[in-house]
C-alpha cells in the first residue's frame, strides 16, 4: 500500500513505468537496517530461534551473546533481525541502544529499562516496593554512572538496574514473553567504571534465579527470560579483556563474524533469479524483476563475502537499468559506479588496524599464497623474530577474523585480501 502510494505520487513523465526505483529497491547497504535480500548468518539466527529463546522461555539459563566484527559484516543488522523476530513473537524488545563515544552508557541503559518497565506494566503499579525501584532507576537515568543515591549508602547504579530488570523478568514469565536487550557499539564504552556497571547489571540479571509454582510439581527454580546482545568492533574484546575477566566469559558467549560464503550469497539471490522480485508498478498491478544468473555471479564475485559490499553491489545493479531483468551489463555498470565507495570501505578497515597489524597483512598480501608462513611474513613485515609476530597474528586471527593461521597463512577477510592484491574486482 505504501509503495503504491509513493510511486503514484512520483510518476515518470513518459508512459514507460520504471519498476526499478529507489522505493522498490530491495538491497539496503548500511548499518542498523535489515535488508530485504538477506544472506547467510544462519548459525546465529538458528542460535536465537533454536537455542537461546527456547531455553530462556523454558526457564533454563543461557549466556548473553557478544557479536563482534569489522565494519560491514552486518553485526547490527543481524541482531536487529533477531529483534524483529522476537517482536513478532510478542516478546519485549528494546530498540537498538547505540552507544556514542563519550556518552554515559548507564544513563542510556537505565532509560531503556524504564521503557521495558512501562511495557511490563510496572510503572503504573501501586506496590510501594516497585514504585521505589522505578524511582531509583529514574535517578540513574538522570545521573548515570556518577550517581550517589541518597538514603541508600553503598548502593551503586548497577544495583538499581539489576533489581528493576529482575522485576521485568518476573513480569515476562507471567506473560510468556522473553526480554531482548541490544547494546550496540559496545567498544565505545571506554570508561572502566561505566563498563563495569553495565556488564554487572546485565550479567546479574541474566544469572538471577527465582522460584515459580508449577502445577503437579510445586516450587521449581528457574532463570529469568532475559536475552542480552552486545555488538561492536573487535576492539572491545581486546581492549577490555583484562577488565572483564573470567566472570564476563562465563556470562557472555562471544562470536567474531567473518565474511559470508559465496554459496550462501548465491542462495540469497536464488529466489531473485528463479522466481523474481515482486514490485508494485504504480498502476495497481504487480511487476516482477528478475536477476539474470550471470548478473548474480557478478554480484557474488565483487562483494568477496562482505554483507555491506553485497548490498552495495545489488543496489547499484538495480539502479543501473530500467528493465524487468537485471542483466550482467547492469551488474557491471552498477559496480563501476559503486567501486569508489567499496574501495573507501576497505581502506577504512585497514586504517583502523594498529601499525604492526597493518604491516603484517600488507606483507602477507604481497607473498604468493604458498609462501605465506609466519617466518616469511614476519621477516617481510620487519619483525626481528617470528615469535615477535606471534601476538600480532593471533589478534588478526582470533580478535579481528581477518586471517587464518596455520602451516600456511590465508586471508579470511577476502575483501581485504582483494584490495591488497591484484584480485580487487575490476569486472569487464
Amino acid at each position: 500500500m505504501l509503495l503504491d502510494k509513493l510511486i503514484k505520487e512520483h510518476p515518470r513523465p513518459d508512459k514507460f513505468i520504471n519498476v526499478r526505483t529507489p522505493v522498490t529497491n530491495p538491497f539496503q547497504p548500511g548499518s542498523d537496517v535489515v535488508p530485504a535480500v538477506w544472506a547467510g548468518r544462519t548459525g546465529q539466527l538458528s542460535d536465537w530461534q533454536d537455542v537461546l529463546r527456547p531455553r530462556l522461555a523454558a526457564g533454563l539459563w543461557e549466556r548473553g551473546r557478544t557479536i563482534l566484527g569489522e565494519p560491514g559484516l552486518g553485526k547490527s543488522s543481524l541482531v536487529r533481525r533477531i529483534a524483529g523476530d522476537a517482536d513478532r513473537r510478542g516478546d519485549w524488545v528494546t530498540p537498538q541502544i547505540r552507544l556514542a563515544l563519550g556518552s554515559d552508557p548507564v544513563k542510556r541503559l537505565a532509560a531503556e529499562i524504564l521503557r521495558l518497565a512501562d511495557k511490563a506494566g510496572l510503572s503504573a503499579g501501586r506496590e510501594h516496593r516497585i514504585g521505589e525501584l522505578v524511582r531509583r532507576v529514574q535517578s540513574v537515568a538522570l545521573s548515570g554512572v556518577s550517581l550517589s543515591l541518597r538514603g541508600a549508602e553503598g548502593q551503586e547504579p548497577h544495583t538499581a538496574l539489576t533489581d528493576l530488570l529482575v522485576e521485568i523478568g518476573h513480569a515476562a514469565i507471567d506473560r510468556d514473553a522473553v526480554v531482548v536487550i541490544h547494546l550496540d557499539e559496545i567498544q565505545n564504552i571506554t570508561d572502566e567504571a561505566a563498563l563495569s556497571q553495565v556488564l554487572i547489571a546485565l550479567g546479574d540479571a541474566i544469572t538471577f534465579t527465582t522460584e515459580v509454582d508449577v502445577p503437579g510439581l510445586g516450587p521449581v527454580e528457574r532463570s529469568l527470560p532475559i536475552a542480552v546482545y552486545l555488538t561492536g568492533l573487535p576492539d572491545f574484546a581486546e581492549a577490555s579483556a583484562g577488565r572483564k575477566g573470567a566472570t564476563f566469559s562465563r556470562r557472555f558467549a562471544t562470536t567474531v563474524l567473518t565474511p559470508i560464503d559465496d554459496d550462501d550469497l548465491r542462495s540469497a539471490l536464488r529466489e531473485f533469479v528463479v522466481v523474481g522480485w515482486e514490485v508494485p508498478d504504480g498502476e495497481g498491478s504487480v511487476s516482477v524483476v528478475h536477476l539474470a544468473p550471470d548478473a548474480a555471479e557478478v554480484i557474488v564475485d565483487v562483494c568477496r563475502g562482505e554483507p555491506f559490499l553485497f548490498q552495495l553491489a545489488g543496489q547499484a545493479a538495480w539502479y543501473a537499468g530500467t528493465g524487468d531483468v537485471i542483466s550482467r551489463a547492469d551488474a557491471i555498470r552498477g559496480w563501476r559506479s559503486a567501486e569508489a565507495e567499496a574501495t573507501s570501505h576497505v581502506e577504512r578497515i585497514l586504517e583502523r588496524l594498529p601499525p604492526r597489524e597493518r604491516d603484517f597483512v600488507v606483507a602477507m598480501a604481497k607473498l604468493d599464497p604458498t609462501e605465506r608462513t609466519l617466518t616469511r611474513i614476519s621477516t617481510d613485515a620487519g619483525f626481528s623474530r617470528s615469535t615477535d609476530a606471534g601476538p600480532t597474528s593471533q589478534r588478526l586471527d582470533r580478535v579481528r577474523g581477518i586471517i587464518d593461521r596455520g602451516t600456511r597463512y590465508s586471508f579470511r577477510h577476502r575483501a581485504v585480501e582483494a584490495f591488497l592484491t591484484s584480485d580487487w574486482p575490476e569486472v569487464e
